[in-house]
């Protein structure tokens, strides 16, 4: 978009923005993963919805807070305080641009809270309407219930989900021999869980992946980003639909 498409569309348009990561994600996927998954999300809702109402897509943020993963290398990274700050700026400048809803669609689990906690702030210092939210939580309940035996911990860290949903959308960035060990009981993820914890030294314990990417494949994932695309497509029109009344 031009300046004067960005300034006419900016008033009615919901701007979505999303976040991702430069990480480690085992010795299989590209550090990139997390970008390139919630890019495609986004670009998926964003041709679901743009017959219902109007929807800009922003520039995928490709680095985010993900200083757990910095001693395996292949990792850049911001501080919490530095990825606020900058999560901050990019919806400052968006409402000063005309924009007057806007959502942080998150694609990295590092990023999860911060998003949230910047929604939250935005929406009380400036007259928008701000969402925020992580595209695998958002359609978690669909998630599982599209799943597969083989796949028990959504969304994990470079695991079953994600390279399922990378085979599907990028097979050629997966490397094999892909890692494999014993499947364990499923954990909820912090995002489902009664507490969160972040306990010194765990990633580094289970070598930066957290469960079996053995049985993943290509049409299990596309099953993943098709249902994952769904419902944060539904997630958004309710926003936008509920914005519309005050903003």
């Amino acid at each position: 978009m031009t300046r004067s498409e960005a300034n006419e569309a900016a008033p009615e348009s919901l701007l979505v923005v999303p976040l991702g990561a430069t990480e480690q994600h085992g010795p299989h996927l590209p550090v990139g993963t997390d970008s390139m998954l919630v890019e495609a999300v986004a670009e998926r809702v964003v041709l679901a919805l743009r017959d219902s109402f109007p929807v800009v897509l922003a520039p995928t943020l490709p680095v985010g807070s993900s200083t757990h993963h910095i001693p395996f290398g292949g990792t850049l990274s911001m501080t919490s305080l530095s990825l606020y700050g900058v999560l901050m700026d990019i919806g400052r400048s968006a409402a000063s641009g005309g924009f007057r809803r806007m959502f942080y669609l998150n694609g990295h689990g590092g990023n999860h809270e911060l998003a949230q906690v910047v929604a939250r702030d935005l929406g009380l210092e400036l007259p928008v309407a701000v969402g925020a939210g992580s595209w695998w939580a958002m359609a978690y309940d669909a998630l599982v219930e599209a799943g597969s035996p083989t796949i028990r911990t959504i969304p994990g860290h470079a695991g079953g989900f994600e390279t399922a949903a990378m085979m599907a959308m990028a097979g050629h960035l997966v490397r094999e021999k892909r890692p494999s060990r014993p499947d364990l009981a499923p954990v909820n993820p912090p995002f489902r869980s009664d507490y969160r914890a972040e306990i010194h030294g765990s990633w580094k314990a289970i070598d930066g992946f957290t469960d079996n990417p053995g049985g993943a494949s290509a049409e299990l994932g596309a099953r993943f980003l098709t249902v994952a695309a769904a419902k944060v497509a539904a997630d958004l029109a309710s926003f936008y639909s509920n914005s519309q009344a005050v903003i």
